[in-house]
C-alpha cells in the first residue's frame, strides 16, 4: 500500500542535520511490515492526535518516527534512531504486527 506523506522542509533539515536521518530513510520505516504504530497521548490534543512508529529503516535502522496524519497523508514530524527502551518495544512487538 502505497502511502502519501506531507513534509514541512524545516523537518527535512531538521532531521538529517540532528539525526542524520533523511526523508526516504523516514519514509521507508512505514513500509517494514513488522512496524508498530502507538497513539503519542502526551502530544496528542483536541485539535490533532499524534502517532510514534517503530521500525526498521531502509539503511536497517530501528528508527522512531513521530507524526501526524493531515489531509490523508502522513505528516513525519521528528524522526530519529530509536533509544534501548524503543528498541525493546520494537523487539516485542514486531511479531505480533502484521501477521
Amino acid at each position: 500500500m502505497k502511502l502519501d506523506f506531507d513534509w514541512d522542509q524545516w523537518n527535512i533539515q531538521k532531521n538529517e542535520i540532528k539525526h542524520g536521518i533523511s526523508r526516504l530513510e523516514a519514509e521507508s520505516v512505514f513500509y517494514d511490515p513488522k512496524h508498530s504504530i502507538f497513539e503519542d497521548i502526551i502530544h496528542s490534543d483536541n485539535k490533532e492526535r499524534r502517532w510514534i512508529v517503530y521500525g526498521v529503516s531502509l539503511n536497517k535502522k530501528i528508527l522512531m518516527c513521530a507524526f501526524t496524519i493531515r489531509n490523508k497523508k502522513v505528516r513525519v514530524i521528528n524522526c530519529r534512531p530509536a533509544s534501548r527502551k524503543e528498541k525493546e518495544t520494537y523487539e516485542k512487538t514486531k511479531d505480533r504486527r502484521n501477521n
